[in-house]
């Protein structure tokens, strides 16, 4: 099997290593494989693909879109570093508020699986970081939504030593509270 997928603290959140076969001319690795995706707990229609770059210090999130319009994700670093977080906004689930943070590079070529009911943001720990990731539907405005990225009721450790690069429709995020996610 080309992947290795490792659940996280909270299981629905699912870290994929894919297997990258590699020598002096370079890598190839699988990026997504529907039968093995499937087989092991990720069984999502992907219907969207996004990448996006951003430069050093820049925290993007924490974002998700309302219901009927949800999203699972499949987040991937292609360059540079990062740490991506997956909040968990599901009022009646047992680690509603707890959050998975793992390191994901152009290196470890690690990806997060993030079902729907996670809130979503990164922060860049690299010079620039590109992201590719995949969607199980498509960007709907009306349904965008976001949580400020430093909630304390969520208490993210970031763990960074700087002030994040936050654009302007995420420095006036709400809190979860504020937006009545309870």
């Amino acid at each position: 099997m080309p992947f290795e997928f490792e659940r996280q603290k909270i299981k629905d959140v699912i870290l994929v290593k894919p297997k990258v076969f590699g020598d002096n001319r370079g890598f190839f690795l699988e990026s997504y494989k529907k039968s093995d995706f499937f087989a092991n707990g990720i069984d999502v229609e992907f219907n969207q693909d996004n990448h996006s770059k951003s430069t050093a210090h820049v925290l993007r999130g924490l974002h998700f879109q309302k219901e009927p319009y949800a999203q699972a994700k499949l987040v991937r670093c292609s360059k540079g570093r990062i740490y991506d977080v997956a909040v968990d906004i599901r009022p009646n689930s047992p680690t509603f508020k707890q959050y998975v943070k793992v390191e994901l590079s152009e290196e470890n070529k690690y990806m997060l699986y993030i079902p729907k009911g996670f809130a979503h943001g990164f922060v860049v720990l690299s010079d620039e970081a590109e992201l590719l990731y995949k969607a199980s539907g498509e960007y709907a405005p009306q349904a965008d939504c976001g949580i400020i990225w430093n909630d304390k009721d969520i208490n993210i450790d970031w763990q960074i030593d700087f002030e994040p690069i936050l654009s302007d429709k995420d420095k006036g995020q709400l809190t979860l509270k504020e937006r009545g996610i309870q």
